[in-house]
């Protein structure tokens, strides 16, 4: 993205303003148009200008950050701020860009900015999945997709996990990540059998899993929800 990403803050505590306040005026990328205590008070201003991004609180007494999402028609990119971590797994299921926990710290404001980006820049002309011609889930080793024009080599033992994004997905490795675009329903069909689907927008390496509870896996230090219609099939995959 080559303009300026137009972002506003939604949180009921003044505190919490600052800081992102803060964190956002460190990244050139980006411009403040407004923060707000009262989310009512952010519908008035959607209403009026278009907005890239939002770093939204989740509980606050007039209204909820996922409430607030909900009563959108087109929502703008969304970046939940919270203190909270219950709401992981009903944050993902509204396709938000990402899940901060308080207090924020700028590497990890940083981490989730560049993340928007990244779906921002995803490329817009047709880049299906390439294969190679023998079957994956019994003796390939591989696959290529295609991203930038590229067709990019990737080992399935360094996938950590698949994530989607609209009609793209997101490949997360060890070093870096790739968008292709593709259904995840059928970029799903070209992994081999270790790797499992354990919500409408991950799929995960189950060798690269390091923990795991009811309600998501840990892979490198990233939570990953599982959905209530997975539940029951992961748990008893993964036990």
């Amino acid at each position: 993205m080559s303009e300026l990403i137009k972002c506003i803050i939604v949180d009921d505590e003044p505190l919490a303003i600052k800081l992102i306040t803060r964190h956002v005026n460190e990244l050139p990328s980006l411009s403040l148009v407004a923060s707000f205590q009262n989310p009512l008070e952010a519908f008035d201003l959607l209403k009026k200008e278009s907005i890239d991004l939002i770093f939204l609180d989740i509980q606050m007494p007039v209204l909820t950050g996922i409430d607030f999402v909900k009563s959108l028609p087109n929502p703008p990119g969304i970046i939940f701020t919270t203190a909270f971590r219950n709401y992981a797994v009903e944050s993902y299921e509204l396709n938000v860009v990402d899940y901060l926990v308080k207090p924020i710290t700028f590497t990890r404001f940083l981490k989730s900015v560049n993340k928007f980006i990244d779906q921002q820049s995803a490329p817009t002309t047709n880049s299906t999945v390439a294969i190679s011609s023998q079957d994956p889930n019994k003796s390939s080793n591989h696959l290529y997709v295609n991203s930038n024009k590229k067709h990019i080599k990737v080992d399935f033992d360094q996938i950590l996990f698949v994530e989607s994004i609209k009609d793209y997905v997101r490949i997360h490795t060890h070093q870096k990540n790739i968008i292709t675009k593709d259904k995840i329903s059928e970029f799903e069909k070209k992994l081999p059998d270790n790797f499992l689907r354990i919500h409408r927008s991950f799929i995960v390496n189950t060798d690269r899993i390091t923990a795991f509870t009811a309600h998501d896996v840990e892979i490198e230090e990233r939570e990953i929800p599982i959905g209530g219609s997975y539940k029951t099939g992961v748990m008893e995959r993964l036990k």
